[in-house]
């Protein structure tokens, strides 16, 4: 059973050997016990093509090792030298313009490349025969930040030629693909594969079933880069754990599809970034700017626990303010502390923060670290050295409890929606949002499910919001479930090849739900339509033909929430309102307990403990829990980024 632990990013090719051996005695003297090094430096371990220098990662990890640091090293892969550029000329990713990708920063590369995942697989070989048996060497991680800067989707030769060859692999005859994609519509029949571009630079949109299979593969070359390196790493220490750090906001290739080449996923949370870039109202980013949306870094970490398999870490903590967004506050005091406890309570095995000291050069000079430039103490540090105290006093151990309430999120929705919106924005992600936010708030605990489940027992609700195309294995799971099911807007609205469905949404049998939506309104989200009883629905609406009860309608008499036995369907995009009373009414029929949380507070149980966070900037007073035998570090008064303990009286 992992013990909680918290780490730090280290670049020693930015800072002078001689400054090594005081970093890590610090480092030690903090309590920080893992080390991420080496995931951008490439041209300093190969200058030039075949002059390869690793002496200086191998010094910097006996140094670290000295002081009885653990070291996750990374592949450099995110940063490909000049010089390999002046190999592969051609291995530049291609925006949607027809746009090379220029040398300059970072992720300058195309997964679809074939001779840039050999040059990959090359580097990854190297540092496996260098560094792959040092004593302080505790995991991998492999590059760095798939999908950021909106670098999954190229649009050059090598993607065209490899596209080209999975749909013929995946299709076998053109005549197939002509049926799949509706080729008739707009006499867009294809003879052959090798007539087949990617749905760029096309006069008007192209069929949604071409962009969605574009979609599909470009995805699918992110999981076979990623396996590259895996194979690699397994075959010479399949003993050490090899771990990528995911970016929750980018969507763009499949996460579940990716891990199975991972023993552990991870993500970078810089809450304060994501909210400043987030579609969040002006009124939350106003009450949260210096500590992000209260929900939005928990749910990250549930849909990563379920990437992981129930194994993940945050590989990348902010610790102060970052450089990125339009504006960059400094976090309230305590966050940095709060959101380190935030993913201990959601199962977190490691918390590592970004980055051990800020650089006074070059794109991220203005990002905090734990130290500043002058190598003095930022706040940072002391919140990171407290957190470690405390975890070590109180021997915080144990898993993230299986919550009683599930949701299916599905990154192919996500993508389905962005290519057919119908109704500008219309989101997955948010719908999944919409109804997390509402259980947080009731203090449940949630797990997220891939769509791949073929089982819930164990759950006493699941929710299934806005799934693009239902399967096999999810169908089957539907069928089996005694529980309570909470399904829609817009899910089983397609088949998976992006055509409406003989049935109808939401394209279930009639012994489940006897209903199917007649017609669809998008409207603005400005424009309401209140619900009887508090509420209102807007954005999307689903004229339903329903013999099951109608539970909830608008005051035009339309159905909002239906239900036939357990199953519940939702026809409608709702207010918070609304969807706040939705879930209350779901978790009332499955008999749910809640909590009565303070504005702004969450919580989460993991093992014996139940860890409260406040995310308001003015103190909270919480309501004792019936299960709870007494606080364990702090009180039922919890400052503004202030932390709570609680022991329950029974062990999860």
């Amino acid at each position: 059973m992992p013990v909680p632990a918290i780490g730090v990013c280290y670049y020693p090719e930015h800072w002078p050997s001689e400054w090594w051996e005081e970093d890590a005695r610090r480092m030690a003297e903090v309590g920080i016990e893992y080390v991420r090094i080496g995931e951008f430096a490439w041209s300093r371990l190969e200058p030039r093509p075949g002059e390869l220098n690793f002496d200086w990662l191998v010094q910097s990890m006996d140094t670290l090792g000295r002081h009885g640091l653990k070291v996750i090293v990374g592949t450099p892969t995110a940063t490909p030298p000049r010089w390999l550029l002046d190999k592969h000329p051609d291995m530049l990713a291609v925006d949607r313009h027809g746009r090379p990708r220029g040398f300059g920063s970072r992720r300058h590369y195309d997964f679809s490349h074939l001779g840039y995942r050999e040059e990959c697989a090359r580097i990854t070989q190297l540092l496996i025969e260098k560094v792959g048996n040092h004593p302080a060497l505790a995991g991998w991680q492999t590059d760095n930040e798939y999908g950021c800067h909106d670098t999954v989707l190229s649009y050059s030769e090598a993607a065209r030629q490899g596209f080209r060859r999975w749909l013929a692999e995946r299709y076998g005859t053109v005549e197939a693909l002509n049926e799949a994609w509706g080729g008739v519509f707009w006499s867009m029949d294809y003879n052959r594969f090798d007539q087949i571009d990617l749905p760029n630079l096309t006069v008007t949109e192209a069929a949604p079933t071409h962009w969605l299979d574009f979609r599909r593969y470009s995805s699918a070359q992110v999981a076979a880069f990623n396996k590259v390196q895996f194979d690699l790493m397994k075959a010479a220490r399949p003993d050490l754990p090899v771990i990528h750090n995911f970016m929750g906001r980018f969507t763009e290739f499949d996460h579940y599809e990716l891990a199975a080449t991972l023993d552990v996923a991870s993500w970078d949370s810089y809450p304060i970034g994501h909210l400043a870039v987030s579609n969040e109202s002006d009124e939350v980013k106003a009450a949260y700017f210096r500590q992000g949306e209260p929900d939005a870094q928990g749910l990250q970490h549930d849909i990563y626990r379920a990437v992981g398999h129930g194994r993940w870490w945050i590989m990348e903590q902010q610790p102060g303010p970052v450089n990125w967004a339009e504006y960059n506050p400094d976090p309230l005091p305590g966050m940095a502390r709060l959101w380190a406890w935030e993913a201990f309570a959601h199962g977190a095995e490691v918390v590592s923060y970004f980055r051990w000291r800020q650089a006074p050069f070059a794109q991220e000079q203005m990002h905090a670290g734990l130290l500043r430039p002058d190598s003095k103490e930022a706040p940072g540090y002391f919140e990171a050295e407290q957190v470690a105290r405390e975890l070590k006093e109180l021997g915080i151990d144990g898993v993230a409890r299986k919550g009683r309430v599930a949701i299916v999120y599905d990154y192919q929705s996500e993508w389905a929606w962005q290519i057919q919106p119908q109704a500008k924005g219309f989101s997955h992600h948010q719908h999944v949002r919409n109804c997390y936010v509402p259980l947080r708030k009731r203090g449940v605990d949630v797990d997220i499910l891939p769509p791949s489940t073929t089982d819930f027992a164990g759950y006493d609700v699941v929710i299934i919001p806005a799934l693009f195309s239902w399967n096999e294995p999810l169908r089957e799971a539907i069928a089996n479930y005694e529980g309570h099911l909470l399904i829609g807007p817009r899910s089983g609205s397609k088949t998976e090849n992006f055509s409406i469905p003989a049935a109808l949404a939401p394209d279930l049998p009639q012994n489940l739900l006897d209903a199917r939506v007649a017609r669809v309104d998008s409207t603005d989200p400005r424009r309401t339509v209140s619900v009887k009883g508090g509420g209102a629905v807007g954005h999307w609406r689903e004229r339903l033909e329903t013999r099951a009860q109608v539970v909830i309608e608008d005051e035009e008499d339309f159905p909002v929430l239906v239900a036939q036995g357990r199953l519940h369907y939702l026809a409608a995009s709702g207010d918070r309102a609304l969807m706040q009373r939705i879930i209350d009414h779901m978790l009332s029929e499955a008999e749910v307990p809640t909590l009565d949380l303070p504005a702004g507070v969450r919580c989460r149980t993991r093992g014996k403990w139940r860890i409260y966070l406040n995310y308001g900037d003015t103190v909270a007073r919480l309501s004792p829990a019936a299960d709870e035998s007494g606080y364990v570090l702090g009180g039922a008064e919890i400052a503004a980024a202030g932390v709570t303990v609680a022991l329950l009286a029974t062990a999860g």
